[in-house]
């Protein structure tokens, strides 16, 4: 197993750190050309940014809308980075992720479905069709860490697990930003110009919002949560909290709408206050503003008559439910 050692931020030269990862990836890539996906989440915004100061047009950018995004985040996205002087050609897959989430439940097979899924048939493809022999990936240590201690299979971690990329792609991956935990990977963002509501941005989960419903994904579940997950961004964004969610749980409970018994849905909202995602604490919010969540989230969706909110660190809970 490969052994990483981390770079921790106080001992962090960031401008070095970014000049090293540059020559680093014009080395391996050299005269060729190397292809990412740019989710919009941190580690793979300061990726992006990363490699193309490395490589100019010869790293070709992809957003993969899977369908299982936030609301509006493929145009979102793609708009930021466009005013940053970097393309991103966003592709439409979302039915090829729903036909592979189709009938799965269990959360870790969900993971690999997607990680499948993205790795070899929709990335594989564009891969092929670019020539690229590199893909470059935002893969950080909590990553690494996570799957190897069997926590959960991150979508993005392989040679740790002893996948070999090139042997189950047919390409190579760099991940230069490997060493570093989330608070090193804000500060190469910082270092490399990207605005703060980039390199600040809450964390973002590699499955999407599939790591925000419980049981088996369908196009109209995600629809809910991506409809809770904007009510519940909009009303913590001011919280200053490591990270925050909204998660669809599978079974439905008893309600009351219109004065008559109803079996609804119910809701459960998270937010964390963290370092580097290894270990998190609840953050205190407000009664006040957890009710207006409440009452916000059952008047606009009348699908939900529930919503709690969690208590339980982590350990024994993790940040994300799935």
């Amino acid at each position: 197993m490969i052994k990483i050692k981390e770079i921790k931020v106080k001992n962090m030269n960031v401008q070095k750190f970014i000049s090293d990862k540059v020559w680093d990836i014009q080395k391996a890539v050299g005269a060729g050309l190397a292809i990412n996906a740019l989710s919009g989440g941190v580690d793979s915004s300061v990726v992006t940014a990363l490699g193309h100061k490395a490589l100019g047009r010869r790293l070709k950018t992809y957003f993969i809308n899977n369908g299982i995004m936030r609301e509006g985040e493929p145009a979102k996205v793609a708009a930021t980075f466009k005013k940053l002087g970097i393309q991103v050609e966003v592709l439409d897959s979302s039915n090829a992720f729903f036909a592979a989430l189709k009938g799965i439940t269990d959360p870790e097979e969900k993971r690999e479905a997607i990680t499948q899924t993205f790795y070899k048939n929709v990335f594989g493809k564009l891969v092929v069709k670019s020539k690229a022999k590199y893909l470059l990936q935002g893969t950080i240590l909590t990553d690494v860490d996570e799957t190897v201690a069997g926590i959960k299979r991150q979508h993005n971690v392989f040679e740790q697990l002893g996948i070999d990329p090139q042997e189950a792609f047919g390409y190579k991956i760099l991940e230069p930003l490997i060493e570093l935990r989330k608070d090193g990977v804000r500060k190469v963002g910082r270092g490399l110009g990207l605005p703060e509501s980039i390199f600040n941005r809450i964390p973002f989960p590699g499955p999407a919002l599939a790591a925000r419903v419980i049981g088996e994904v369908t196009p109209a579940k995600i629809a809910l949560v991506r409809k809770a997950t904007a009510i519940t961004e909009s009303a913590l964004k001011g919280t200053k909290a490591f990270q925050y969610m909204a998660i669809l749980h599978e079974d439905r409970v008893t309600g009351i709408r219109n004065n008559k018994r109803v079996f609804g849905n119910q809701i459960e909202i998270r937010c964390w206050n963290s370092l580097d995602a290894r270990v998190a604490q609840p953050t205190r919010i407000s009664f006040d503003i957890l009710e207006s969540i409440a009452a916000k989230i059952t008047k606009e969706m009348p699908e939900v008559v529930s919503v709690t909110y969690n208590i339980t660190s982590k350990p024994t809970s993790t940040i994300e439910a799935v």
